[in-house]
């Protein structure tokens, strides 16, 4: 038996250093990854279950069956997809299921509709004996997508079948249409989403909206957008755009309809390649002063940057999601890391510059990351809500913004003597606005603080064959709302952090020509949410693994790891938390809870790092 490895550990030198990206891998001599059981295992990331899943959907729609083997350099597969007829639904899952046998590297995939991407996903490397895998994930905030007729859904993974790299990537696509209206059951934020959505809404027959009562109590803040714009590549090697360095700017020109009185740009980001592990990449000066071979350099500093014209607009540093192969490889059996399966999109409010996209004309939006190598897979939807109340022709007024300066600091230190040394890197930004809209809703001031602190901090020990990484990532948001009168019509505050810790050491192993390299790694999601009124809700998703391998000529001969995940999640309305334990490829506890109680949310002053 045999898998294959994304190999963090190529920053330990002067071992790794020579390695390349992926490695060929074999268990079969000690067996301590092989399957006693003949039949397939399957795969899975923890999370939220929808509060819909348990209700048998109305109607089923299966768009796409497909064999993903030589697709490498091929364009995404696609299908005509129209909504199933005389279903009616007010809320929509893609369901992503996928399978494969044999041994093959781990795959970024896609899955766009209408140019619009719905999911961003990795697949699980297989095994002999075979694995699966199953994703569910709400798109209803893609409704304004998913009424349309005679759109295509386009589905990529690049992936190559040969005499060694023998798994095919078999994938399954259907979407689930729900009609919850009269259910009693709420849909509160989700981890990727500033919006609370009530399950409460429109609920459309034949593809029409139709009202219902209780949505006219619903802000029309908190609805899924009446119009989405794909900012995306033309689909020839997929919709997203291919970011190699920090100088490229990637988008497409748009014209926003005038009478739009918000917007929010959602981004789809995963780093890949030179840059798959950015977080543990030393300077350039590191691997020239030691005369070193590796690309993986420029630092350990990324932010995806948002630009309107020639004017930034937002950023986002991105969760540092692992893929299968990462790290340790046997962490990931059978439990993926935080993301791996339904990669997080991030959302930036582009209301504040309404001012400027209102004018009828084409503006340009794109995208672009701080330091990149390559290469990044980046594309956005750009969500538009539209004012259909005003009489035509219909335009709606904004203050055109004062970009000013925005607080913007980075600081850089790097320490080193031959193959050891201490590199750290540190970013804030702070940042104010305040705009006006003016629609039939009222003439509204908004007023969006933001905070993001970044820092990185790596460490080489013994010749650089010990390496330590540790970064932390925290965002605060706050979003308050105006009436003319002055008064808080909404105000929403948003808190994220991504702690990341790493650990590994390389030794001499007991056999000859062989190394034994032992890692640790602890991760973590943690965000919590908070509106004027009382609603809040808190999440924490954290992974501890602890593992060891030992490689001969970049294969890896034997192993074994283990990984802890505790998830919790608590809002007014709902609470559930899971706790999972896997080692060496086995289940060793999976306890779930939805009566926990809610953990008390505290939104103090915004901590230093």
């Amino acid at each position: 038996m045999a898998i294959l490895i994304f190999f963090i550990i190529s920053l330990i030198a002067p071992f790794s250093f020579s390695l390349p990206e992926h490695h060929f891998s074999h268990f079969t001599k000690h067996g301590l990854r092989q399957n006693t059981s003949s039949q397939t295992k399957e795969y899975f990331e923890i999370t939220r279950p929808l509060p819909f899943a348990d209700i048998a959907p109305t109607c089923t729609f299966h768009i796409l069956t497909h064999d993903f083997g030589n697709t490498m350099g091929l364009p995404p597969v696609s299908v005509a997809y129209s909504p199933p007829e005389n279903c009616s639904w007010t809320h929509v899952a893609l369901q992503f299921n996928a399978s494969s046998k044999g041994e093959q590297y781990d795959r970024i995939a896609a899955v766009w509709l209408g140019g619009a991407e719905l999911l961003r996903t990795s697949t699980a490397e297989p095994t002999d004996e075979g694995i699966f895998w199953t994703v569910t994930k709400d798109v209803t905030r893609y409704s304004s997508i998913l009424v349309n007729q005679n759109i295509s859904l386009s589905v990529m993974l690049e992936n190559l079948v040969n005499d060694i790299y023998t798994g095919v990537y078999k994938v399954n696509i259907s979407f689930l249409y729900y009609d919850v209206k009269k259910m009693d059951v709420s849909l509160s934020s989700y981890p990727d989403s500033n919006r609370k959505m009530k399950l409460e809404n429109d609920v459309y027959v034949n593809n029409n909206p139709i009202k219902n009562g209780v949505n006219n109590m619903i802000s029309e803040y908190e609805k899924p957008a009446d119009l989405i714009l794909p900012i995306s590549g033309n689909g020839s090697e997929g919709f997203w755009f291919r970011i190699l360095n920090e100088s490229e700017l990637h988008g497409q020109r748009v014209i926003i309809p005038k009478n739009a009185y918000k917007a929010v740009i959602e981004i789809y980001v995963s780093a890949h390649g030179y840059d798959e592990f950015w977080y543990s990449n030393p300077p350039d000066s590191y691997i020239q002063m030691n005369n070193l071979t590796t690309r993986r350099g420029h630092g350990a500093y990324r932010e995806v940057l948002v630009n309107i014209d020639e004017n930034l607009v937002g950023s986002v540093v991105p969760f540092p999601v692992i893929f299968t192969g990462g790290i340790n490889p046997l962490y990931w059996e059978p439990l993926v890391s935080i993301g791996a399966f339904d990669l997080p999109s991030y959302d930036i409010d582009l209301t504040p510059f309404l001012g400027i996209l209102l004018d009828g004309q084409s503006h340009f939006l794109g995208l672009g990351v701080n330091d990149s190598i390559p290469f990044w897979l980046v594309d956005a939807n750009l969500h538009l809500w539209v004012d259909n109340n005003c009489a035509l022709p219909c335009e709606v007024q904004a203050k055109a913004p004062d970009f000013g300066t925005p607080k913007f600091k980075i600081e850089r230190s790097s320490s080193f003597v031959g193959l050891d040394g201490s590199f750290e890197v540190e970013m804030k930004r702070k940042s104010e606005i305040s705009f006006w809209v003016n629609s039939t809703a009222g003439n509204l001031t908004t007023t969006i603080k933001r905070e993001l602190k970044f820092k990185n901090k790596i460490n080489f020990y013994l010749n650089g064959t010990e390496k330590k990484i540790k970064q932390k990532v925290k965002e605060e948001i706050e979003v308050r709302v105006l009436s003319d009168s002055g008064s808080t019509i909404s105000q929403t505050q948003v808190k994220r952090k991504f702690p990341l810790t790493i650990t590994s050491k390389t030794l001499p192993s007991t056999e000859n020509g062989t190394t034994l390299i032992l890692s640790d790694l602890d991760h973590e999601w943690k965000e919590k949410k908070k509106s004027e009124g009382g609603s809040s809700s808190s999440l924490t998703n954290r992974q501890q693994c602890n593992g060891w391998m030992v490689v001969q000529d970049h294969n890896v001969l034997y192993g074994g790891a283990s990984t802890q995940q505790t998830y919790s999640y608590s809002d007014e309305a709902d609470c559930y938390s899971r706790i999972v334990s896997a080692a060496n490829g086995k289940l060793m506890n999976d306890t779930a809870n939805s009566l926990c109680a809610a953990a008390p949310l505290n939104f103090g002053s915004f901590s230093a790092l």
